[in-house]
């Protein structure tokens, strides 16, 4: 039997993808391997947002050279965006690689691996081919480059990939995202995604549904909707126009499932239909991810984002007095291209005033190939964009401790999904979170816990952990 190893750096679209290729992978007949050294096929689902996800990746292909020597037959993959973006360029630079692979065609992946097999075998079973130095046909398969291409041809050649989930390929079995729809239109200046995964693209609502129920069928409790931009999911059929909120109530139906997340939203859109959706349907994790990128006028100008920051202290506003618990999460972009100190205080007031229960806080990373490239020059100094990143995660760790402690002494139900850390002499710390996505780790004698909702009594908080304890049972005397 044939085996094969996936490595995936990037987003929950990688983490997704991923489990769909060893679902894809399985079924053709292949098997995974526990690490690289045993496995006959390697691949790297890639993320193309910052230098250093690339960086990563060829520095490990380049290690993989003698790998490729000890294993003449073995086949080794660069799949999801980088794969997109580089193409050819991945050849040039690690000649030893034999597929690259886009997202938009991961469908072909499982026989093209197959065939690359094939061929090696049969030419390393061929003395009169041994020491030639001869090399089986390298595959690349991607989509259309959307500059080069009219908006449908280029929709269409980001292919489906929807194989039979398998529950082995999830890192907690009751735990599955379900991808509603596919692709950007929002084209920020700074942003790859647009060209790797192609046009926003919503799938049909009944299959978002079966694939639901097959899911939770498997024993999965709590599901992730994901996208892009997830709530510009639109899908029209029929005279019907079917949105997200609608997408909410029909997956919070499906009996067995416990909880409903969604991920990224964009700030334009959040409509109250979406913000009802959420206050009124106990399943729906009141957890919003709406990423600001920045406070600044100026700097959102510039990255095209296409509302200004007092548009979005408005909608922070709407959602906290729509969903007074709700729990708003963002990201944010320091050092971008002609960021000034005025323009950086702006995001610390932005940050200060909006009360974020965390922020994914980023230092700017000139991407070719995107906008911000070609227009702007990536002109703020290093030292001053570690400088800033540093001070904006300081002002909301504080703010993120502040909102933490105000549990102390509460009970907070969470779904346990495994193990924090092990001690030495004995038992286990479990991790879970909250349907507000807080984290909370509690101690244990094992993990049998797993997958389970359990309430705990929160005693002690850090910014982005609170720490709990089961109750103690209560016995009721004669």
């Amino acid at each position: 039997m044939q085996k094969f190893y996936i490595e995936t750096v990037g987003c929950q679209m990688n983490v997704l993808d991923s489990e769909l290729v060893y679902s894809g992978l399985v079924q053709s007949g292949l098997v995974p391997a526990t690490d690289r050294r045993n496995a006959d096929i390697i691949l790297f689902n890639t993320c193309s947002i910052r230098q250093h996800a690339e960086d990563k990746i060829y520095s490990a292909l380049g290690r993989l050279k003698h790998w490729k020597v000890l294993k003449p037959y073995g086949v080794l993959g660069v799949i999801g965006c980088m794969a997109q973006k580089d193409q050819n360029i991945i050849f040039q630079r690690a000649p030893h690689v034999d597929l690259v692979v886009g997202p938009g065609q991961l469908e072909l992946l499982p026989e093209t691996v197959h065939q690359l097999l094939d061929e090696k075998l049969q030419r390393t079973s061929e003395p009169n081919l041994v020491g030639r130095g001869e090399e089986s046909g390298k595959k690349l398969l991607v989509s259309l480059k959307r500059r080069e291409h009219r908006h449908a041809e280029v929709a269409g050649s980001f292919r489906l990939f929807d194989p039979v989930r398998n529950p082995e390929a999830r890192l907690n079995r009751f735990q599955a995202m379900v991808r509603i729809m596919f692709g950007c239109d929002k084209f920020c200046t700074y942003c790859i995604v647009p060209s790797v995964r192609g046009p926003e693209q919503s799938r049909p609502p009944q299959e978002i549904l079966d694939e639901v129920r097959r899911l939770v069928g498997q024993g999965v409790v709590e599901i992730t909707l994901i996208g892009q931009a997830v709530n510009s999911y639109c899908y029209k059929a029929g005279g019907k126009t079917v949105l997200l909120s609608d997408i909410l109530y029909l997956v919070s139906a499906v009996e067995g499932l416990r909880r409903l997340c969604f991920v990224t939203n964009y700030p334009r859109g959040m409509g109250e239909d979406l913000l009802w959706a959420v206050r009124d349907l106990p399943k729906v994790a009141g957890h919003l991810h709406v990423p600001a990128q920045s406070g600044s006028d100026g700097v959102l100008g510039r990255m095209k984002r296409n509302y200004s920051a007092t548009e979005y202290r408005e909608l922070v506003n709407r959602i906290y007095s729509t969903i007074p618990n709700a729990s708003i999460t963002s990201d944010f972009i320091v050092g971008f291209c002609g960021e000034t100190d005025g323009e950086f205080l702006q995001t610390v007031e932005l940050v200060e005033g909006s009360r974020f229960r965390n922020s994914f806080i980023f230092k700017y990373s000139e991407r070719p190939g995107t906008k911000s490239a070609e227009l702007y020059s990536d002109d703020v100094p290093e030292p001053v964009k570690k400088m800033r990143n540093r001070v904006l995660l300081a002002i909301q760790d504080k703010i993120s401790l502040e909102q933490n402690r105000q549990f102390i002494g509460k009970t907070a139900e969470i779904l346990v999904e495994g193990i924090s850390r092990q001690f030495e002499n004995g038992g286990v710390q479990l991790s879970g979170r909250t349907s507000c996505g807080r984290i909370v780790v509690f101690d244990a004698p094992d993990d049998r816990l797993t997958g389970q909702f359990l309430k705990l009594n929160i005693y002690d908080a850090a910014p982005f952990t609170l720490f709990g304890r089961q109750p103690e049972p209560v016995f009721h005397g004669k």
